[in-house]
C-alpha cells in the first residue's frame, strides 16, 4: 500500500483537536532495542554462497512516506526508528546478521530490490499478484484501516455499511478505504439505505479542522497512522476496523529479490520472533497490536490488480 495522504503533515496537523498528551513513544535514536535470538534454522537455510548486499550485514530498505509509527526519523532527524525497523532488527538478530536501514523513497524500492542494491524491502509493502510475479514475500502484518471520529462523538462503533449511512466520512481518492467506501454505499442504496457521503481534502489542516468542528463525522485511513494520532495527540478514537483488501484479506510482507532464496529464512526468522514474544512486543511498542498475524506465510494469495 502506498500512501496516498501526506502522513507527515497530517500527523503535524492535529494538534488542534484536543491538547496535547504526553508522547508514550521513545522517538530518540537511542531507544532500547526489541532483540531475538539467533535462529539456527533461519540461518541453516540461508543458500549456500548467498552474497548479502555488505558481508554480515542485512540491508533493509525503508520508505519515510509509510509515516509514523511504521517509519519516522528519531529526535536526531536523521536515524530511522519506527516498526518496520524494529521488525527488520527481529529478522537480522535471528538470521545473525548486522541490521543496516537505508531511508528511500516509495518509488525507489521495487529497482532497489530488484538490482541487489538492498537485501529486503520492510515499506508497509502489500501483496498483490502483479508483484509476486517480481518479488517474493514474507508476510509480517495485516493490511488494516480504521476508522476514527472525535473523542467526544457519541458513535462508538463502524464494522459494516449499514454504519456509514448517512455520514459524512473523510478519505484519500483512489485508495483502498475509498474502494470499501463506495462498495458500501451501493449496498446502502441497494437496502434503502441513505449512503455516505465521501469527503477529499487536499489540505491535510483542513481536513483535520473538519473533523475537529464536526463538520465530517469519521476519518477513514491506514489504521497505523491513526492510531499513532490518537496516542500522540489525543482527540480521536478507533471505532471500527477493516482489512485493507476487503472483501478480499491483504497482507504486508518483507519483500524480496524474486527466486533468490533468502524469503524462506526471513519467514523462518518471522515466525521464530512470533513464537518467542519478540514480534507482539514490537507491536505493542507501536500500538499496531491490531495488525498482529498469527503465522508468517510465503507468498500468500495477494490482491488482484
Amino acid at each position: 500500500m502506498k500512501p496516498t495522504f501526506v502522513l507527515l503533515a497530517l500527523a503535524a496537523a492535529l494538534p488542534a483537536l484536543a491538547a496535547e498528551t504526553p508522547a508514550p513513544f521513545d522517538l530518540s535514536p537511542q531507544q532500547a532495542h526489541i532483540d531475538a535470538p539467533r535462529n539456527p534454522a533461519a540461518i541453516a537455510q540461508i543458500p549456500a554462497g548467498f552474497k548479502f548486499v555488505e558481508p554480515g550485514k542485512f540491508t533493509v530498505a525503508v520508505a519515510g512516506a509509510s509515516g509514523p509509527p511504521l517509519a519516522l526519523l528519531a529526535s536526531d532527524d536523521k536515524t530511522t526508528i519506527g516498526s518496520e525497523a524494529d521488525t527488520a532488527r527481529l529478522i537480522a538478530d535471528s538470521l545473525g546478521l548486522e541490521l543496516k536501514v537505508v531511508q528511500t523513497s516509495w518509488e525507489d524500492w521495487p529497482l532497489g530490490v530488484s538490482s541487489g542494491k538492498y537485501d529486503a524491502v520492510l515499506s508497509n509493502v502489500t501483496v498483490t499478484e502483479s508483484r509476486k510475479k517480481r518479488f517474493d514475500f514474507a508476510t509480517y502484518r495485516q493490511d488494516v484501516l480504521g476508522f476514527y471520529v472525535k473523542s467526544s462523538n457519541a458513535i462508538t462503533s463502524i464494522k459494516e455499511a449499514k454504519d456509514v449511512a448517512g455520514l459524512k466520512v473523510i478519505v484519500g481518492s483512489g485508495t483502498n478505504q475509498e474502494k470499501v467506501l463506495l462498495a458500501w454505499n451501493e449496498a446502502n442504496e441497494k437496502a434503502g439505505r441513505e449512503p455516505a457521503t465521501l469527503v477529499y481534502f487536499d489540505d491535510q489542516a483542513a481536513a483535520t479542522l473538519a473533523l475537529q468542528s464536526g463538520r465530517v463525522d469519521a476519518f477513514f485511513a491506514p489504521n497505523s497512522l491513526l492510531s499513532y494520532i490518537a496516542a500522540t495527540r489525543g482527540g480521536i478514537k478507533q471505532v471500527g476496523l477493516v482489512n485493507g483488501g476487503w472483501p478480499l484479506k491483504a497482507d504486508i510482507a518483507v519483500t524480496t529479490r524474486k527466486g533468490n532464496g533468502l524469503v524462506t529464512p526471513i519467514q523462518t526468522a518471522l515466525e521464530g520472533a512470533i513464537a518467542g514474544g519478540q514480534y507482539a512486543s514490537v507491536l505493542q511498542r507501536w500500538g499496531l497490536s491490531a495488525e498482529r498475524i498469527d503465522h508468517s506465510q510465503i507468498n500468500p494469495p495477494g490482491l488482484p490488480d
